[in-house]
């Protein structure tokens, strides 16, 4: 465990860059019809609601949450949005994920959360522009959770 510690930061980065490609895969797929197309079947015409103004949160918020700027807020929305999706479409079909065909949603809920608690960990671009600047000398680069 005391490896797993040491490594937090760079899992957490790893974990966030994955989740946040998996999102803006879905949100890619959705609006231009690419990497399988999109699970409702087809295309939505833009700004059609909600399918459209989804795939935008999909594509922008997981793209900004992958390369790690304005990560926690990105990761808020992108975990309300699915949060939405999952009691808004999947549940009124039944009441668990595994009955409604609603575990991706909460999955990406869950995960986004945890992201947005718990913030970017390494290599996030934000940390790269959270400069300080020690009584006006510029001294450094000071890494945080964006």
């Amino acid at each position: 465990m005391e490896l797993l510690d040491r490594h937090r930061d760079h899992v957490l980065g790893l974990y966030r860059i994955v989740v946040g490609l998996l999102f803006a895969c879905h949100g890619a797929a959705t609006l231009f019809d690419v990497l399988g197309g999109p699970h409702g079947g087809q295309v939505p015409g833009a700004g059609q609601w909600p399918a459209w103004w989804a795939a935008v949160i999909q594509l922008v918020g997981g793209g900004l949450v992958m390369v790690g700027a304005g990560t926690r807020i990105a990761a808020l929305l992108c975990s309300g949005s699915m949060a939405y999706a999952y009691f808004v479409k999947h549940q009124s079909e039944a009441l668990f994920p595994m009955q409604n065909g609603g575990e991706a949603a909460a999955m990406f809920c869950w995960a986004f959360l945890l992201i947005a608690a718990l913030g970017p960990g390494a290599w996030a671009l934000g940390s790269v522009f959270a400069r300080t600047d020690h009584a006006g000398r510029g001294e450094g680069v000071r890494v945080t959770a964006a």
